[in-house]
């Protein structure tokens, strides 16, 4: 992403090749990957239990989420908000910070359900969470295609508080569905979430934490938890986020632009 091939100019991201990146920075192009948008489509994805699309999305998210909680023993909670991730476990991704935040997130009435394997401590830190919280906390280990569309279409939040991330897919393909992306500040991540709203600035399709910091994120779950109990203004960021066009399509036109470029600058040259 562009935000990324700044950051590896910098001695924090750069990992003894910031020099070289600096000096080579008029040849260095960052763009975005890409989502298959037949394959993340909720309103024909055939192992969702309610399909839906941007007209009916609160009503088909309700039904998946209902399916979700029966499917992972988690209480029925209404319209209490349920907060994803589907990822590796890795502290790069920042799910040590989530850890850390999830028992004040349960104490203010949201659910979690999170799909991944890696680190066995943070496994082990998920696992004792759900046993803490049965009725709040699950966790699905390893990797199941199917269960992470499900969790996708049935998420109302899903958490990317990475410590760095050259792109990332899974706001992508939240936002696709409906899932507002709670990210921190980096790489792709700032280059697909926005939170802020104002004149001439694009909708708000999700949550922003300025660091990956564990009070960083508690803040933007505060936030994000607020706008939760605004439907409206939550159905208008979800609007947006549905919207967006993450498709292959998009990265493909930039990059035929940079391959011009790039054939023109060699003719010339």
């Amino acid at each position: 992403s562009r935000t990324y091939a700044r950051e590896i100019q910098t001695p924090e991201f750069g990992r003894g090749l910031d020099g070289v990146l600096r000096h080579r920075a008029g040849d260095l192009v960052g763009i975005l990957n890409g989502i298959d948008l037949e394959l993340w489509d909720p309103a024909r994805d055939p192992l969702l239990p309610r399909r839906f699309g941007s007209k009916d999305v609160a009503e088909g998210k309700a039904a998946c989420k209902a399916a979700l909680r029966r499917e992972c023993g988690l209480a029925d909670a209404g319209r209490a908000p349920l907060v994803a991730v589907v990822s590796r476990l890795d502290p790069q991704k920042g799910l040590d910070l989530v850890v850390e935040s999830l028992p004040r997130l349960i104490e203010r009435g949201a659910q979690f359900a999170a799909l991944g394997e890696g680190s066995p401590e943070l496994q082990d830190d998920f696992r004792r969470l759900a046993a803490r919280f049965p009725a709040s906390v699950h966790l699905h280990s390893g990797f199941d295609e199917g269960f992470a569309h499900r969790v996708y279409a049935a998420a109302d939040l899903f958490l990317m508080p990475s410590r760095f991330e050259p792109c990332g897919l899974g706001q992508m393909i939240a936002m696709r569905y409906g899932a507002l992306p709670l990210a921190s500040k980096t790489g792709g991540l700032a280059d697909t979430v926005r939170e802020d709203a104002g004149p001439g600035l694009p909708a708000p399709n999700g949550f922003v934490a300025a660091h990956a910091t564990a009070e960083d994120l508690r803040a933007a779950l505060d936030r994000a938890l607020g706008a939760y109990g605004d439907p409206e203004a939550w159905a208008g960021r979800v609007a947006a986020a549905m919207a967006c066009d993450y498709s292959w399509d998009r990265s493909v036109d930039a990059y035929e632009e940079l391959y011009r470029a790039v054939a023109g600058r060699a003719q010339r040259a």
